[in-house]
């Protein structure tokens, strides 16, 4: 396989990993109130929890994947359409929700950060009848192919590492890029802050969601004649 190729892979890994972590739902509201209420150290690790959480549960939703082997083939056109429409649900319900007063009621005790790693960490993966729709629905929307990650042999070995490598570094860079900018603005930073985030978030998976469906549909439109 082509060096290009496996670029094209860790990118796209990377993709889902920004995309499955930018969502401000409890456990983001947490890393923020952790970055604002003691250190920006303290974000990062807790982020870094998130993402070690997400990879491990990327990896069992390849293994689905590897199970519903056949029916992805057959029925892909109809999983990108039901994942693009999943995503938009998300953006819709992202963009509804108000963090404010649940980052108001957070307080963040003395804890340390193996402490912050490890309480996050059980938090995200307590979520995963949640999470592991949602990391494959973004499999669907960037068009990763677990099929040809799942196959035996070690080039198929390496192209899931690739994956899974590209989704912790995406949802690393994510969260340590979200605690950098929250501790740069510390001072200035509002709760209602979070509700513009929200906003923006929700509308930029939203919009992915529908550039997957109108994507999908026009790839079949020039076939259909």
């Amino acid at each position: 396989m082509a060096p290009l190729a496996y670029i094209e892979i860790l990118f796209r890994g990377i993709l889902v990993g920004v995309a499955a972590s930018i969502t401000v739902g409890p456990v983001a509201v947490l890393c923020i109130q952790r970055t604002l209420s003691k250190s920006r150290r303290s974000g990062i690790v807790s982020g870094i929890g998130v993402a070690c959480a997400d990879s491990f549960m990327a990896m069992i939703a390849l293994f689905f994947y590897a199970m519903l082997e056949h029916e992805i083939q057959q029925y892909s056109t109809l999983l990108r359409i039901i994942g693009g429409i999943f995503v938009i649900l998300v953006g819709v319900y992202i963009f509804a929700q108000n963090p404010v007063p649940q980052i108001r009621r957070n307080r963040a005790g003395r804890t340390s950060l193996w402490q912050d790693f490890a309480s996050i960490f059980g938090l995200t993966i307590a979520n995963f009848i949640v999470v592991i729709p949602y990391i494959l629905a973004f499999f669907a929307v960037f068009e990763i192919s677990a099929v040809d990650l799942t196959r035996s042999g070690l080039g198929a070995f390496a192209r899931a590492l690739f994956t899974i490598a590209g989704f912790f570094g995406g949802a690393v860079a994510w969260w340590t890029f979200l605690a950098f900018v929250i501790n740069l603005f510390r001072r200035r930073f509002r709760p209602r802050h979070m509700l513009t985030i929200n906003r923006v978030a929700g509308l930029i998976i939203g919009l992915l969601g529908i550039y997957t469906i109108l994507s999908t549909f026009f790839d079949i439109l020039p076939h259909a004649g």
